[in-house]
């Protein structure tokens, strides 16, 4: 049976996640951190796996949209790198590596999650280790991971929760997101894209009191 959790407590440790075990509220909870090679991942008590990525779009378009750095090579947001998965699917290959690379060291660790969030970057990779684990995963502000559309296995329990305004999450340009996408719309923007977790918790509170967004994932 699939672990549910509360989608607010997801954004919640979401924004957390970029302080890590700096942060009190993860303190107590963290079981084991990744910080290598320009990834970061903690597991949590629980067996949540929580995945920060970049807290601002400017990390994205400033560098020609060059999104991480792995061993000394750059990926960049376009339509043409990709690569296919251990599954078969064809992702793109930036966030293929990204997501490998915790595969890799929850693998070294012996760890499995139960549940999976994560943000910006960290929202592609949850998407690829979501079909990866077959787990829940939610993620915010979630660029495009996939070369084709359409469901795949394990898809269903994959959430992406994105602001309309977040031109991140249209990225890249003919990638598809991965399960069920939900595009929300702030009652008002401030200037540039809102792509920061601060930004997303404040239209999850304001879609949930509307009643267009549900409590918990899977609901």
């Amino acid at each position: 049976m699939s672990h549910s959790y509360e989608i607010k407590l997801a954004a919640q440790m979401a924004e957390a996640s970029y302080a890590g075990r700096g942060h009190g509220s993860l303190a107590t909870a963290l079981r084991k951190e990744l910080d290598e090679d320009d990834v970061q991942a903690l597991f949590l008590k629980g067996d949540i796996l929580l995945i920060p990525g970049s807290n601002s779009v400017a990390d994205y378009l400033k560098f020609n949209l060059r999104i991480l750095n792995i061993g000394g090579k750059r990926f960049r947001l376009n339509d043409d790198d990709t690569e296919a998965g251990a599954s078969g699917t064809i992702w793109h290959q930036g966030f293929l590596r990204h997501a490998q690379m915790i595969y890799a060291w929850l693998e070294r660790e012996r760890l499995r999650p139960k549940f999976i969030i994560g943000h910006s970057l960290g929202a592609a990779a949850t998407q690829i280790l979501v079909r990866t684990y077959g787990v829940p995963g939610i993620g915010f502000a979630a660029p495009r991971p996939r070369r084709s559309r359409g469901a795949i296995k394990h898809s269903h329990l994959c959430l992406c929760i994105n602001r309309d305004d977040d031109a991140v999450c249209d990225l890249p340009g003919s990638f598809h997101h991965m399960g069920r996408v939900h595009k929300a719309r702030a009652r008002r923007s401030v200037f540039g894209p809102d792509h920061s977790m601060k930004h997303y918790r404040r239209v999850i509170d304001e879609q949930q009191v509307a009643g267009i967004l549900g409590a918990r994932w899977p609901g």
